[in-house]
C-alpha cells in the first residue's frame, strides 16, 4: 500500500515552522530538542545506490540470535490468548525465556550520524549488549510490539549507561511502536510539547528498527521515567543506610514484585482501586525500610487530599504538592481526552528536596483514539479520576487551571501551533512513513478496533487529519466552556467536605 508523502518537501516546511517555533522556544527553561526541528531531514540526499534500507532516520538494529523475544500475553495453560480464544486485554501469565527469566540477551547497533544517511551495513556510531522483553500493557496483543531494553555490561549482569540517539546516557530505554495510533506521532507529539512547559516529560526520538534481519518498522525511542545523575528526573539519590529516599510511583496493574507494591490510605479508603506499585528505587536499592517509608509518607499525603482540611493550612493538599504540575498535567490529559491515566500509567514523583509532581506516560489513545470506546470532545472526565477528584474540589486548583489554560492556548496548545507540529513531523519522517505500512499497511482494513467503526482511519492521511478535526474541535469547546470546571469546587458541591 503506497501512501503520498510530500518528503521532497520537508525542508522547506521545517523552515516554515521554525519561525513560530523559535519564539516559543525561546522561553523554554528544559531546552528540549524536538527532533524534527534539528535532524537531518528525508530530502537531504544520499550517494548509495538504493539497493539496501537507505533513512535519514536512526536506524536501530537489534540481534537475539533468532531467540524469541519473550511477553507475549498467554493463557493459565500456557497457550496464547488468539489460540485460547481469551480477547480479554486483562492478563496474568506472559511468555518467559527458557531460563524462566523476564528478558533474553541481545545486540544492538545505532547507526545516527549526524551528517549522512544510514544503512544496515555502515559502521555503528553505538553498538552495546543488552536485555529486550515485550513491553506494555494492552499493546502486548498488538502485531507490532514495544519492546524494554536494558543496556547491560558485556557480562550482560550489569546495567551499562549509555546515551541513545542524542538523549541523556541511562541504562533503560523503551522502544515504542506506534501501532493503535495510525497517525504514528501522538507519543512523540505530546511529550514533546508538554516537555516545553512541564518541568519533566520523557524525551523522544523517531527511528526506525530491524529486528533478526527483518523491518519492523517506524519506531519512537522513549525515555523511561526513572531517576539518574544528570538526566532522567535528576532526583537525589539513596543514601547508604537511609530509609528516607526520592522516589516514583505508578498507578497502574502493579508489579509481579511483591516489595514493590504498595496498600496506601487512598487504596484502604475506597478512593482508588487500582494498584500503585514502586518505580523508583529500582529492585538493587528498594529495601523494606524505603518501601514503608514510601508507602507511609504516599499516604499522609493523601489523607490530607482526602481530608476535610484539604485546603486549610498547615493540612492542605498544596503543602506536598506542586500545584502548576498537576494544574499542567490535568490539562494535558483533559484537552486530549487522554482518559486512561487514573487507571493505568500515571506517574508520580517526589524529590527528598521537593514536592509531589506529575508526569505524563502512554499518549497512544489520546486525542480520541481510545479504542474501547470513542472520547466526548464536548465535556470534562478528569475530576472523576483519583486524587483530581479531589483536587478540582479546591477553588485556588480549578482557578489555576482555567488560568492556564487560557496561556496554553496562546502558546504550546493553540491550534496553529499544534497543526504546523503535526504537519512539520509528518513531513519529517518523509518515506519512512511509507515504509512503516509496507509492513503495517493491512491495519487500515483488517486492524479497526475503534468503536463505532467510522472512527478507524482508511488510510495514512485519513489518521492525521482525524489527529486535527479532534484538535480543533475539542479546542474550541474548551475555549466556550472552560468555567464549568468551576461548579465542581462550588461551596453547593463540596460544603461538605471542607474544615
Amino acid at each position: 500500500m503506497k501512501y503520498k508523502i510530500l518528503g521532497v518537501t520537508a525542508m522547506v516546511l521545517m523552515v516554515l515552522i521554525a519561525f513560530s517555533a523559535a519564539a516559543l522556544d525561546q522561553d523554554n527553561p528544559n531546552n528540549r530538542i524536538h527532533q524534527h526541528l534539528t535532524a537531518r531531514g528525508p530530502d537531504a540526499g544520499c550517494d548509495c545506490d538504493g539497493s539496501e534500507l537507505c533513512t535519514h532516520l536512526p536506524l536501530v538494529v537489534i540481534d537475539t540470535g533468532g531467540v524469541e523475544i519473550p511477553g507475549e500475553p498467554i493463557s493459565e495453560d500456557g497457550l496464547t490468548l488468539e489460540e485460547n480464544g481469551d480477547i480479554d486485554y486483562e492478563y496474568t501469565y506472559v511468555t518467559k525465556a527458557e531460563d524462566g527469566s523476564s528478558s533474553i540477551a541481545c545486540q544492538v547497533q545505532v547507526m545516527d550520524g549526524e551528517d549522512t544517511n544510514h544503512h544496515v551495513t555502515d559502521s555503528p556510531s553505538l553498538e552495546v549488549d543488552a536485555q529486550i522483553r515485550i513491553r506494555g500493557n494492552t499493546s502486548r496483543r498488538f502485531d507490532k510490539k514495544g519492546y524494554l531494553l536494558r543496556i547491560t555490561e558485556e557480562d550482560g549482569v550489569q546495567n551499562k549507561n549509555v546515551g541513545m540517539l542524542g538523549m541523556a546516557p541511562h541504562h533503560e530505554w523503551a522502544l515504542h511502536g506506534p501501532y493503535l495510533d495510525k497517525s504514528l506521532i501522538r507519543n512523540y507529539m505530546w511529550y514533546n510539547i508538554a516537555g516545553e512547559f512541564m518541568d519533566y516529560a520523557p524525551n523522544a526520538r523517531f527511528c526506525e528498527v530491524i529486528i533478526n534481519g527483518e523491518y519492523q518498522g517506524l519506531y519512537v525511542m522513549v525515555e523511561t521515567i526513572t531517576n539518574g545523575e544528570d538526566c532522567r528526573l535528576n532526583m537525589s539519590m539513596p543514601q547508604d543506610g537511609a530509609s528516607m529516599v526520592s522516589y516514583v510511583v505508578r498507578l497502574d496493574r502493579g508489579s509481579s514484585n511483591p516489595i514493590k507494591n504498595i496498600d496506601t490510605f487512598a487504596m484502604y479508603a475506597l478512593r482508588n482501586d487500582q494498584m500503585i506499585d514502586i518505580v523508583y528505587p529500582g529492585t538493587g536499592n528498594l529495601t523494606p525500610e524505603r518501601s514503608e517509608y514510601i508507602r507511609q509518607d504516599f499516604s499522609d499525603f493523601e489523607k490530607s487530599l482526602y481530608s476535610y482540611d484539604y485546603d486549610t493550612e498547615p493540612y492542605a493538599w498544596w503543602n506536598d504538592a506542586d500545584l502548576d504540575s498537576f494544574v499542567d498535567y490535568f490539562l494535558v490529559n483533559e484537552f486530549t481526552c487522554n482518559y486512561d491515566v487514573g487507571a493505568r500509567s500515571t506517574y508520580v514523583y517526589k524529590d527528598l528536596r521537593g514536592k509531589y509532581k506529575m508526569c505524563i506516560w502512554d499518549m497512544n489513545s489520546a486525542c480520541d483514539n481510545f479504542h474501547f470506546s470513542q472520547m466526548d470532545p464536548q465535556e470534562f472526565q478528569m475530576q472523576y479520576i483519583p486524587w483530581f477528584y479531589m483536587l478540582c474540589k479546591d477553588e485556588h486548583f480549578v482557578n489555576r487551571v482555567i488560568e492556564r489554560y487560557r496561556q496554553l492556548r496562546e502558546s504550546y496548545l493553540s491550534e496553529d501551533y499544534l497543526f504546523q507540529y503535526i504537519d512539520d513531523t509528518v513531513a519529517f519522517l518523509g518515506p519512512a512513513i511509507e515504509r512503516n505500512f509496507e509492513v503495517w499497511g493491512y491495519t487500515f482494513l483488517e486492524y479497526t478496533p475503534l468503536h463505532p467503526y467510522e472512527r478507524n482511519p482508511a488510510n495514512y492521511e485519513a489518521a492525521v487529519q482525524q489527529l486535527k478535526d479532534f484538535i480543533h474541535e475539542r479546542g474550541e469547546w474548551m475555549d466556550e466552556n472552560i468555567e464549568i470546571l468551576l461548579q465542581y469546587c462550588h461551596e453547593s458541591k463540596v460544603k461538605k467536605f471542607n474544615h
